[in-house]
């Protein structure tokens, strides 16, 4: 049985990982600037991840949600303390998907509405409402597409109060850092007004942190740089270092019901022991604040080559979530980077670089990657 063929593959059997590093079946080493689209948050294989993981699956790997689940508490008791947030609500599930789905559909039990505001060039997921919330046609089949969702500009902030003001808005939700969509970036002004506009008309502010969020900002989340504290956050891809999990953070103000969200598989023990030992190494290692030292470093750098090389348009980001413009497509220019210099990094669009790696990245390391990238120009 073929596999369905809907990935741009590259032709590279990647084996094995050890902290921003993978290897092919060949031998080849690759410096890994991507993180498996920004999931890898601690490292590939980081030995305190494997050991935390493979004893939990020695014990008990799997039971529902219909018995209580301590590692379910102790994740909820950290996040809450690291991120910020100790006095919101947990929910988790499977993916970041799922995590938008669920904020959308919790925000629209509170409000009684079902409109939706969102920016464009958006990316929120690919089920039912998430896709629906993504500002890409291509990916937004017919049945998707419900009417619930209205796309204004990011950082217009007349757009958005205009919307918001007609009184049938349920959420609006946002990215702060937009990835897929070339690494854009939210405004104080407009978040924090944003804020005062949803308060007034009675809607929900969700901010998406699955791609910018867990450290990868230089903060816990993107949108503390800004000054704002959401009803509904999202996070996913670095929560566990690879094992699939998402989860909603849910302020204190909304009040659940049985049976209002439910999931099989989210929040198992397996996935929370992967999510407490990211965590730990988190904290140890002190990998939010290794994100914001390396990601100045780089972005410094970057800018730097910026002006040594006509064809960058600009060079943008925060933390290890960073955007090389370019003024031509970049498809040939990031296959030769892994043929030759040995580097993944991610795409926006046809023309803007995406870099992405884990949050242990060193200044060695970001040194290097600078060398790789100047020689491939």
């Amino acid at each position: 049985m073929p596999l369905f063929p809907v990935y741009p593959l590259f032709d590279i059997d990647i084996v094995k990982g050890r902290g921003c590093r993978v290897w092919d079946a060949e031998g080849q080493e690759y410096l890994d600037l991507y993180g498996g689209h920004a999931v890898i948050s601690i490292g590939h294989c980081h030995p305190h991840y494997v050991e935390r993981v493979g004893q939990q699956l020695q014990t008990l790997g799997f039971y529902s949600n219909s018995v209580v689940n301590r590692l379910q508490e102790q994740l909820a008791e950290r996040l809450g303390r690291l991120s910020g947030y100790p006095d919101y609500q947990l929910f988790l599930i499977n993916s970041g998907a799922e995590a938008n789905e669920n904020a959308l559909k919790l925000a629209s039990f509170v409000t009684g509405r079902s409109r939706v505001l969102a920016a464009q060039k958006a990316f929120h997921g690919r089920t039912s409402l998430a896709v629906e919330a993504t500002d890409n046609p291509r990916i937004v089949a017919p049945i998707n597409d419900a009417g619930h969702v209205t796309f204004l500009p990011l950082n217009d902030l007349a757009a958005f109060e205009a919307e918001l003001a007609k009184g049938d808005v349920a959420a609006v939700i946002v990215e702060c850092i937009q990835g897929v969509g070339g690494i854009r970036m939210a405004t104080a002004e407009f978040l924090q007004g944003l804020r005062r506009a949803c308060d007034a008309h009675g809607a929900l502010l969700v901010c998406d942190e699955i791609q910018c969020g867990y450290g990868r900002s230089g903060r816990f989340f993107a949108h503390q740089h800004l000054g704002v504290r959401p009803d509904l956050v999202t996070c996913a891809k670095g929560i566990a270092n690879g094992f699939p999990m998402g989860a909603v953070l849910i302020a204190p103000h909304i009040q659940a019901t049985y049976g209002m969200l439910g999931t099989t598989f989210g929040g198992n023990h397996l996935a929370c022991a992967a999510a407490l030992a990211v965590l730990d190494v988190m904290e140890e290692e002190r990998l939010v604040e290794n994100a914001a030292r390396v990601g100045d470093y780089l972005l410094s750098e970057l800018k730097a080559w910026q002006q040594e090389n006509p064809h960058i348009t600009d060079v943008r980001g925060c933390g290890l979530m960073i955007g090389v413009e370019f003024d031509a497509p970049i498809k040939e220019f990031r296959q030769r980077l892994v043929k030759e210099q040995h580097v993944f990094t991610g795409a926006a669009s046809t023309n803007i670089l995406r870099l992405l790696p884990p949050l242990s990245l060193t200044m060695e390391e970001a040194a290097e990657a600078i060398r790789r990238l100047k020689a491939n120009a």
